[in-house]
């Protein structure tokens, strides 16, 4: 047998290595950030479950499970940034209007239950936040108005 003879320049080697080692690097990275997305969607999900278990205790109906982790994530989403932010607590009062638009908006006394959603996804997602919260939905007038 005989060794054949390398007809191959070395730079058009090197081009080759180069390439390969790009390669590698991309598929390397893209396995990583993989096993990230895979950790944070079992954190997710098991919060999800946590919350979807404490809306049944309520009483409440609960969401689709695959809903609630495309709009929370692991993190609690846009509930969870800064709830306590004057434009947060703004857009939450405005929601507890009569629903009439202009001069004609005012607020009303909402039921004791409007708000105990989103205190459970603040007390799971972002307890941190949770004390400043309860504090400002403990001052707002609520009464049972709505039954059951």
């Amino acid at each position: 047998m005989s060794t054949p003879v390398e007809n191959q320049p070395r730079r058009e080697r090197r081009w080759i290595y180069l390439g390969a080692c790009v390669v590698l690097a991309a598929m390397v990275l893209w396995a990583v950030l993989a096993f990230g997305t895979a950790r944070e969607t079992a954190r997710a999900s098991e919060k999800v479950d946590e919350l979807i278990a404490a809306l049944e205790e309520l009483g409440a109906r609960t969401p689709d499970k695959d809903q609630v982790v495309r709009v929370l994530g692991d993190d609690g989403g846009a509930t969870c940034t800064d709830p306590n932010e004057a434009l947060s607590r703004a857009t939450l009062l405005a929601q507890l209007a009569n629903g009439a638009g202009g001069p004609g908006s005012r607020p009303v006394i909402a039921d004791s239950r409007v708000v105990q959603g989103q205190l459970l996804i603040i007390e799971i997602y972002c307890p941190d936040e949770l004390a400043d919260f309860q504090e400002f939905v403990d001052g707002l007038k609520t009464d049972d108005v709505a039954g059951t």
